[in-house]
């Protein structure tokens, strides 16, 4: 099988190649400043091998999104997914062998980092069936790999630094070949510049970049002021995998595009300075009034390849129940009868007095559940205000005792009211076994997702709990988790998605 291909030509004309199977051996480290002309060498390099090896880019800013109208490359938006989905289609990509771009630019730089570290690391543990050859192209490898410690957190800082390690010091058993580019070779952490054995150096300024990159290409001081005055898109090539002597190389045109692409000046304007200035200020005070926007929810993966898209970016989240104690399955499953009282049907169809003064009984409940501060009273004091109330109109509540009145409480709190008879039947079967102090915090998102709307705020569910506290609301999430109430799933954009087992074929809650 050919093996080679061409990246660029020398300054004699002649053709400078790429041996890709000696580059899956002994990686690559690609250096250049801003405008040197790396992310043009990136995209010539992925486009003359997309058909000979599998490739993996991550890419921070959605430069090469555009593979994929050329070369059938899958685009992974990072923030549309959650870190469980991000392992599961890293170690699919292994299995499918499907080349994927994972695009980062609709995140934050540290949720980029985390991201991406989560997902090399996933490469790297694919099962040994799956260790097939694979170019795995890292831009702007100084974000993921940086030398010191910068303004990200610690546990993030070696998080990825243990990723781009295992990549460039033990990838190549596992059939992962890492190409690196930086702009700034004092900012790549050493042990990750120092494995790569094939260079492409650009042109870059400053004093200790030229350095380090002519220690890298066995050059001396004057020889290293070459790389000052290197044009853009040309490049110092050498390795075995490239040239054994540095090689000076201009790289090749590309097909596809990268949304930086420069298309020289524009003309300005045609507009006066006072007609500017009104424009800029028109309606400024209103706009400036308005909330801010929510942010928008990322696209979903476009679809160039029907069978690699199936199989990778189709992927839903399993729903997965934690396993609990069988102490923990007794007290919400198992819960005797006494402890764990039916919650009476609203039956609208029945016109006996016992249907009557449930009725009356849900009507003083209402009252009592949309009253300012409600929630946040003790249950003592509710119970007695509903015993007054009730004799004040005369109806019975002798049969409502203080654990059947903070469950009714809470269905009243919940709203369960604006289900209709099957919703409401499956959400009361379904809470039957939930204790009464979070019961009614479940029946508010079980509500939402019975009808499809999006999910309570920690504000709204901090209301119906009688909490002021952000942290506790959060704990609660958590614990109902655990107990496999609901599973609840945040992606890397921060967006927050709560399925309660049971209610699937009503909706989500988002």
């Amino acid at each position: 099988m050919h093996t080679q291909i061409e990246i660029g030509r020398d300054s004699a004309g002649q053709a400078v190649p790429i041996d890709i199977e000696e580059l899956l051996a002994t990686r690559l480290l690609v250096q250049g400043n801003s405008g040197s002309g790396k992310s043009h060498l990136l995209r010539r390099l992925l486009e003359q091998c997309a058909g000979m090896v599998q490739q993996v880019v991550i890419d921070p800013e959605g430069d090469f999104v555009s593979l994929a109208d050329h070369f059938g490359h899958i685009v992974i938006e990072g923030g549309s997914y959650s870190p469980r989905e991000i392992e599961a289609l890293a170690g699919r990509i292994r299995q499918h062998r499907a080349s994927v771009v994972l695009s980062l630019d609709d995140l934050e730089v540290e949720q980029q980092i985390r991201c991406a570290a989560q997902f090399l690391t996933a490469l790297f543990d694919a099962p040994r069936e799956h260790w097939f050859p694979a170019l795995v192209v890292v831009d702007e490898a100084q974000m993921f790999a940086p030398s010191v410690a910068g303004e990200i957190a610690e546990d993030t800082r070696r998080m990825t630094l243990s990723a781009m390690t295992n990549l460039m010091c033990r990838g190549r058993k596992r059939g992962l070949a890492g190409i690196v580019a930086t702009q700034r070779l004092a900012k790549l952490a050493k042990n990750v510049a120092a494995e790569a054995s094939n260079f492409l150096m650009g042109r870059t300024f400053l004093d200790i970049d030229m350095q380090r990159a002519a220690d890298l290409l066995g050059m001396d001081r004057r020889q290293a002021e070459r790389i000052r005055d290197l044009e853009r898109g040309h490049f110092l090539g050498l390795g075995p995998a490239i040239s054994r002597r540095p090689v000076a190389v201009r790289i090749g045109s590309v097909q596809s595009g990268g949304k930086s692409d420069t298309t020289g000046l524009m003309p300005l304007p045609d507009a006066p300075s006072e007609g500017m200035e009104a424009l800029l200020h028109a309606e400024l005070a209103q706009q400036a009034a308005e909330p801010v926007p929510a942010r928008q929810v990322s696209p979903p993966p476009p679809r160039p390849a029907a069978d690699l898209e199936q199989a990778i970016s189709s992927f839903t989240a399993p729903v997965t129940v934690p396993e609990t104690s069988a102490e923990e399955r007794a007290k919400v499953v198992e819960k005797p009868a006494s402890e764990t009282p039916a919650i009476p049907l609203d039956d609208q169809h029945d016109s006996s007095p016992a249907a009557g003064a449930n009725h009356d009984l849900d009507s003083i409940l209402r009252e009592m559940a949309a009253e300012d501060g409600a929630t946040f009273q003790p249950a003592a004091s509710l119970f007695r205000t509903f015993a007054i109330r009730c004799r004040q109109r005369g109806v019975a509540s002798s049969h409502v005792d203080m654990v059947i009145f903070r469950r009714l409480f809470a269905i009243a709190c919940a709203g369960l009211e604006r289900l209709d008879d099957s919703q409401r039947e499956a959400v009361e079967r379904l809470a039957q076994g939930v204790e009464d102090d979070v019961l009614a915090p479940y029946l508010a998102i079980a509500v939402a997702a019975a009808q499809g709307l999006s999910a309570p705020d920690e504000g709204e569910l901090a209301r119906v709990y009688g909490s002021t506290s952000p942290g506790r609301i959060r704990r609660l999430l958590d614990h109902l988790e655990r107990t496999g109430l609901i599973v609840v799933r945040e992606d890397f954009g921060g967006d927050r998605t709560i399925t309660v087992p049971g209610l699937e074929q009503f909706a989500d809650v988002r």
